[in-house]
């Protein structure tokens, strides 16, 4: 992983982990030939706590003579300006850091001598064993359960290669580097959020993984670990063949109606009987606005039917990862059993997607954006525990009570207080003037602005669900639930649950 002469920067938070990394790769240093430097992100989510982490890092790399790069922000507040979980929003700016020192990042601020070729950061193998858990747990595919990947290039904004995170340890287990440590004499520090039940990967370390091992199969971090291995084996395989498929089973092609955007005025039309029409600017825009390709792709059906199973599965989940088309399994087994069906059929998709079947062809064709089409406003009363489709958005919202025995099971930001909002609900689309205060947000906020925070673009928009409790909105669509309706420790609470509405096949 590394080479000599690499500058590589050891990503240290002060854990057990990342502390046996440093010492490691300051033993193999001279032997190898690289450059080690330090790297700390301060989250500034435990205070003086993790204030005292940044000292204690700093401490270690000048007893070492080792560079210190520290860094930091506030998590909380990205979190809730972005809509974020805490974990994902420090995961997003800690790599934000990381890809700075690699260069990818606000390049023209950093000088040339003290980018770095690598960075090291301290995965173990249980890591990969709990994401690969989690990803099951939440429902994956192959991709997913490749979990931590060793290397990871890292581009700038010209898409050029600029260097790699790398895992060394991921073939380590935690208590291995511990005993490390200890053998060493080398302290380490003990982050006071790692027992904090609310995350849902702390749940997994201390709850699942050792009662899986307990129960059911000692060496069950080693078989995730390895599973991990195998499928990200398999991706690899499959994303060569699906990149050999876009360019020559799959043909993408404008629509006819996206013409009009782009024409220039006062060309004649070969063969034609007049000039041109002027660009649309409007239709341009629109264009330009869309959250997916606007373009449409055919594959010769007789190919498709052709092929195994999984070929087929993997030729839709690609076109609709190119496109921008939003497909699930359900999505994926519908348009494959239509393709298998005799006669002509259209099938509706995601985003206003529609799939023609045709005798030779299958034609996934984007929505027509000619006219900004109306949107329609919808509003559904919902009891608990109960269901609704809502047709518009190809969404299904369900409404469910959690046990008081199984709420410490979820994450809070999901669930609602069942006794301060005993139903009945009602699920409608946001209005104008609509405000909604989500957990870990100051106060509330128009519904217009938590949209344009997240760049939604239209129709999603304009269409965003959102559930009510009398005349107070207590849910929205990637938001955490309202601020001031967090469920109580020992009560029951209600979880909304969103899942893709099952596509509908229309003859």
């Amino acid at each position: 992983m590394m080479s000599a002469g690499d500058r590589v920067g050891v990503a240290v938070s002060g854990g057990i982990d990342s502390v046996a990394l440093l010492r490691l790769l300051l033993e193999l240093r001279s032997e190898v030939g690289m450059v080690l430097s330090v790297l700390h992100f301060n989250h500034r989510l435990r205070s003086a706590e993790s204030d005292a982490d940044e000292q204690f890092v700093a401490g270690i790399a000048h007893r070492h003579q080792l560079e210190f790069h520290p860094g930091g922000a506030d998590v909380s507040q990205f979190a809730a300006e972005e809509g974020l979980s805490v974990e994902a929003a420090a995961r997003e700016l800690r790599y934000e850091f990381l890809h700075y020192w690699l260069g990818a990042e606000g390049q023209e601020g950093l000088p040339h001598a003290q980018k770095l070729d690598k960075v090291a950061t301290g995965h173990t193998l249980d890591d990969q064993a709990e994401t690969v858990l989690l990803r099951l747990i939440r429902g994956s595919g192959l991709r997913g359960l490749g979990g931590i990947h060793p290397r990871i290039p890292v581009e700038d904004e010209d898409e050029e290669f600029c260097g790699e995170i790398v895992r060394p340890l991921l073939e380590t287990r935690h208590r291995e580097l511990q005993a490390y440590l200890n053998e060493i004499g080398q302290a380490w520090r003990e982050d006071s959020s790692n027992a904090d039940g609310h995350f849902t990967r702390n749940r997994v370390r201390k709850l699942v993984v050792p009662m899986l091992e307990r129960e059911f199969n000692p060496a069950i971090a080693g078989n995730l670990a390895e599973l991990a291995e195998i499928a990200r084996g398999e991706e690899d395989y499959w994303e060569n063949e699906v990149a050999g498929w876009m360019g020559t089973g799959v043909h993408w092609s404008e629509p006819e109606w996206a013409q009009a955007a782009y024409a220039e005025p006062n060309l004649v039309q070969i063969g034609g009987t007049g000039p041109m029409p002027v660009a649309d600017d409007g239709l341009r825009t629109r264009i330009e606005n869309a959250s997916w390709l606007v373009a449409n792709a055919s594959v010769s059906r007789m190919w498709f039917l052709g092929e195994p199973v999984a070929v087929q599965r993997r030729l839709i989940k690609a076109i609709g990862e190119r496109a921008g088309i939003p497909l699930e399994f359900k999505h994926v087994e519908e348009i494959r059993r239509c393709a298998g069906e005799d006669g002509a059929r259209q099938v509706s998709l995601p985003l206003g997607w529609k799939l023609r079947i045709e005798a030779e062809q299958m034609l996934f064709a984007t929505p027509d954006l000619r006219a900004p089409r109306p949107a329609e406003d919808y509003e559904y009363r919902v009891s608990v525990p109960g269901t609704v489709a809502i047709e518009l958005i190809q969404v299904q919202l369900e409404l469910r009570v959690i046990p008081a025995a199984a709420v410490a099971g979820y994450n809070p930001d999901h669930l609602l207080d069942a006794q301060s909002l005993p139903g009945p609900f009602v699920v409608r689309n946001w209005r104008a003037g609509d405000r909604f205060w989500p957990a870990h947000s100051k106060s509330p906020k128009k519904i217009k602005e938590l949209l344009q925070e997240r760049h939604e673009s239209q129709p999603e928009r304009r269409l965003w669900p959102v559930v009510l409790s009398g005349e107070e909105i207590v849910w929205m669509r990637g938001l955490p639930a309202a601020a001031n309706h967090r469920p109580k420790a020992g009560q029951e609470a209600i979880l909304i649950a969103e899942r893709a509405l099952a596509v509908d096949r229309k003859t």
